[in-house]
């Protein structure tokens, strides 16, 4: 069904590859690994190398990315993961970079609507995230990968997320960049927006389930009216 935005009283936004731009900063560091072998990679281009090997693997990952959920240890793990990251680095690691578009879309929409982060990832670096780019303003909420038993694809966290902003979750919508997402938001009765600024697919966000698919953030503007 195509998008309804009549429905819309409050909206959902996933953190890696859709407010963080995850993905080009992974090619830059692995350009930047490349860089010395790159008279060995075929027409010497470290970067376009690099891309290429990013985006060969964000399926496979994206797959891999449920695993924990079936086993059901998603959430002593993004814990365990917390406490690792804060053993090894007590100061919250700095310099994420946001997706061009981003900061923008949100003081564009935080009037209009209750704006929620449902995010897979631990507590701390989501936290963190958002406190560097000074976003933490725009949400009345954030679901991270503790807040309930179950994170994504389950449909719990959005359930927490629309009852913390005191509207249905059928009035919701969940914008992400994976199926992971969409998944999620069909799960919880939300409708979805995949955006390809990340590590989804325009096919496979459509055939997990997405009621609009755009290729980034100002585009969603422009699709809320």
């Amino acid at each position: 069904m195509p998008l309804d935005v009549s429905r819309i009283q409050a909206i959902c936004f996933d953190v890696d590859g859709t407010l963080r731009d995850t993905d080009d900063q992974m090619v830059a560091r692995l350009q930047g690994c490349l860089q010395p072998f790159r008279r060995f990679i075929p027409g010497g281009d470290a970067r376009a190398f690099a891309r290429k090997l990013v985006m060969a693997l964000e399926t496979p990952a994206n797959a891999l990315f449920g695993v924990p959920d079936r086993l059901g240890i998603d959430d002593r793990l993004a814990a365990f993961g917390d406490f690792l990251d804060e053993k090894l680095f007590p100061r919250p690691r700095r310099h994420t970079w946001l997706i061009p578009g981003a900061r923008l879309t949100l003081e564009q929409l935080h009037p209009r609507y209750p704006l929620a982060i449902v995010s897979a990832r631990g507590k701390r670096k989501t936290l963190a995230f958002l406190a560097e780019h000074e976003l933490t303003q725009f949400f009345a909420c954030v679901a991270t990968a503790q807040t309930c038993r179950r994170t994504k694809p389950h449909p719990d966290p959005i359930l927490w997320a629309a009852a913390q902003m005191g509207v249905q979750p059928q009035a919701c919508v969940m914008v992400g960049d994976t199926t992971v997402d969409i998944l999620a938001g069909k799960a919880a009765g939300a409708q979805t927006i995949g955006v390809l600024c990340g590590f989804g697919e325009e096919g496979e966000l459509r055939q997990a389930g997405a009621d609009l698919v755009v290729p980034g953030l100002m585009d969603l503007l422009e699709a809320m009216g």
